[in-house]
């Protein structure tokens, strides 16, 4: 008789249980219903709605028609891009770095995942400030690593305390992730803030992740704190994580950075030898371009942005239910929707922010993301990345559905 075995799965374990982006997918669900007719408005996507300015597209068309970047380049990136970043890391984060000190990866993403690579080993826990953005925990899996959340809600700004991360520090405790300004909220934390979780993770030894890729999207009176220049000592036990994507409007041309001790960018760069080898040549020389001009168009952008926040944080703090404090970054908002969950609206009774989006959806033809992309449920991240017209009409759409709540 043959032995009876069970048939081996088809996906690794490691694969299967990581969990589609959020955000893309409501991204993508808002395009198609729109293909197909319908007049749906996302407030879903985390991407200018500007296109990259002009004389950045001149450069990688010029640079297309170079057969000098029709070949393979080094992996950790063009010697000229990462002197461009390390020049431009001294100029708005007032420290310097080595160009060698660099490492150029494809988007932002790619240097989030492996910087958690990098220095996580099995069993490592990493503290994660919640709310998260939805790649964090998924990057922290895929390296072994364990996701430790550390909850700030809606009445701390979503700004976590010292006190709330030495309480969830541990032995096993190993990296603290730092996203300011921040997606999903749009929080930023103050220099005196930034200061004092820097020196706790270097009092206890805990590595610094810091994602930096809002730098340039502040308002009204926050500043964007590098942590590192709060805390010059961390260098050492510190990954940068940056990119062009949100600052120049270049989310599609997929170049990003990390930044960190040699030891750390060697086994990285190594680590995307294998993976991706270098970054597109035409994309690195864009990237160039950006980081070398003034940041004209990103204030111009930053504008834009500033504008549609304030509309956006006066429309929804008009809904009964819904508490919002004004972000002071990035370009989203982060409004908790406790109230409105458990009333009847059209004969439906939402009980988490993940049904109360699905009802925007089908009723009001709105697609928002729910809180439980980034952490516990009961809050909706919209971005306000889109034309002031499309904006106005979403939230008023909103507006209308939960005003029938009872």
């Amino acid at each position: 008789m043959s032995e009876q075995t069970s048939p081996r799965p088809r996906v690794s374990a490691r694969l299967a249980a990581i969990a589609e982006s959020a955000t893309l997918a409501v991204d993508a669900k808002a395009k198609a219903l729109k293909a197909a007719g319908r007049p749906v408005i996302g407030f879903g996507a985390g991407e200018p709605d500007f296109p990259t300015p002009g004389y950045i597209v001149d450069s990688a068309v010029a640079a297309a028609k170079d057969p000098v970047n029709h070949r393979y380049t080094p992996a950790a990136g063009l010697p000229a891009l990462r002197e461009a970043i390390a020049a431009k890391t001294l100029r708005d984060s007032g420290y310097e770095v080595k160009p060698s000190s660099v490492l150029v990866t494809n988007g932002g993403k790619q240097a989030v995942y492996q910087s958690f690579a990098a220095i996580v080993d099995p069993g490592d826990e990493v503290l994660l400030p919640a709310p998260y953005w939805t790649t964090y925990p998924e990057a922290i899996r895929l390296a072994g690593g364990v996701p430790v959340e550390v909850f700030a809600g809606v009445d701390q700004g979503y700004l976590v305390t010292v006190e709330q991360l030495e309480a969830a520090r541990t032995p096993r405790t190993k990296v603290l992730l730092f996203c300011s300004p921040s997606n999903p909220t749009g929080a930023v934390y103050s220099p005196e803030q930034t200061a004092a979780i820097g020196r706790w993770a270097l009092e206890h030894g805990v590595w610094v992740i810091t994602d930096e890729i809002y730098e340039h999207l502040t308002y009204d009176d926050a500043v964007f704190t590098p942590i590192v220049r709060a805390v010059p000592e961390l260098a050492d036990t510190t990954i940068v994580v940056n990119g062009v994507a949100k600052t120049y409007a270049m989310t599609g041309w997929r170049v990003g950075w990390m930044i960190g001790p040699a030891d750390v960018i060697t086994a990285a760069t190594n680590f995307q030898s294998h993976l991706t080898s270098n970054v597109a040549n035409v994309s690195q020389r864009a990237a160039i371009t950006a980081l070398t001009g003034d940041l004209a168009a990103v204030e111009e952008m930053r504008t834009a942005f500033d504008r549609r926040r304030r509309t956006i944080v006066e429309m929804l703090s008009q809904i009964d239910g819904v508490r919002i404090p004004a972000p002071q970054g990035a370009f989203y908002v982060y409004p908790s929707v406790e109230g409105v969950l458990g009333r009847t609206i059209r004969g439906v009774t939402p009980r988490t922010s993940a049904e109360l989006a699905t009802l925007i959806l089908e009723q009001a033809e709105v697609a928002v993301v729910p809180g439980e992309a980034f952490g516990p449920s009961g809050y909706l991240r919209l971005s306000y990345a889109l034309s002031d017209a499309d904006l106005v009409e979403g939230v008023t759409r909103i507006q209308s559905l939960l005003a029938e709540a009872e």
